[in-house]
């Protein structure tokens, strides 16, 4: 059934979280959940994209910091921003203190609350420490690290829309993506990613690399379980925002452990 839809699936997956002009031919839940499923696809590509503005800076003999900086601002422009937005949002309603409801309504306005900005302050200066550290020491670690960051951001997204993770609202993107992809289907994606990401890492750098790689997604992955349950507590469910939320997270946890010192 996958492979019959995977036009559509890659259509919904790249369509709703990037700019690309991709257009989402359907928005059923079989599109959502086929969209889901490969949303570590489009991790690879925003990956790549951001591996490759790092390395252009270099080349042209541009500081470890200010690759960092490129690196970490093309996933920005390819999606508009918008899971740092969501970031932002999750940050505001988890810091009000309120209730589902009017901590929901909070996420929604427009505006940015001094919980949001201060999140997004210490989230994007901890990326580009991190990548600037690994630039520093090697082109092709940081190209290597910017593109599993990516990903594993994405596959958080693929585990956040299992079932039996409702939505917190009956409209938005959190409703449309909320428990469409089996179970089965989200583990198999992160074993699947997980082992890619290992073995390349390990061909390419040798075997401490791989246990670090498994490592930083184990811990990625964790920490956005954990804040993924939370908010589903406080909020009954996910948002759109809460999906951001957690693809920035993931990537901030990815690296920083893969910018610890390889020893």
């Amino acid at each position: 059934m996958f492979t019959t839809h995977a036009p559509h699936a890659l259509r919904f997956a790249f369509g709703t979280l990037t700019v690309l002009p991709v257009r989402v031919t359907r928005w059923d839940r079989d599109a959502a959940r086929g969209g889901m499923l490969v949303a570590p696809v489009v991790g690879l590509t925003v990956g790549a994209a951001a591996a490759t503005g790092g390395l252009l800076l270099l080349a042209l003999g541009a500081s470890a910091p200010l690759a960092a900086v490129a690196a970490v601002a093309v996933p920005a422009v390819l999606t508009r921003g918008l899971h740092l937005d969501g970031l932002a949002d999750t940050a505001d309603g988890l810091g009000s203190g309120k209730p589902a409801e009017d901590a929901l309504r909070i996420m929604k306005q427009s505006d940015i609350g001094p919980f949001g900005v201060l999140t997004l302050v210490l989230v994007l200066a901890g990326q580009i420490a991190a990548l600037a550290q690994v630039y520093d020491g090697s082109w092709a670690r940081g190209a290597f690290t910017v593109t599993v960051s990516a990903v594993a951001a994405r596959l958080a997204l693929t585990l956040a829309a299992r079932a039996g993770v409702p939505a917190a609202r009956p409209e938005g993107l959190g409703a449309a993506v909320a428990e469409v992809v089996p179970v089965r289907g989200a583990v198999a994606a992160a074993l699947v990613v997980a082992a890619g990401a290992v073995a390349v890492g390990g061909v390419a750098f040798g075997p401490g690399a791989a246990v670090r790689t498994a490592v930083a997604l184990g811990a990625a992955l964790a920490v956005a379980e954990a804040l993924l349950r939370h908010c589903t507590r406080r909020f009954g469910g996910v948002t759109g925002d809460v999906f951001g939320g957690l693809a920035e997270t993931t990537a901030t946890v990815s690296l920083v452990v893969l910018s610890l010192s390889p020893g």
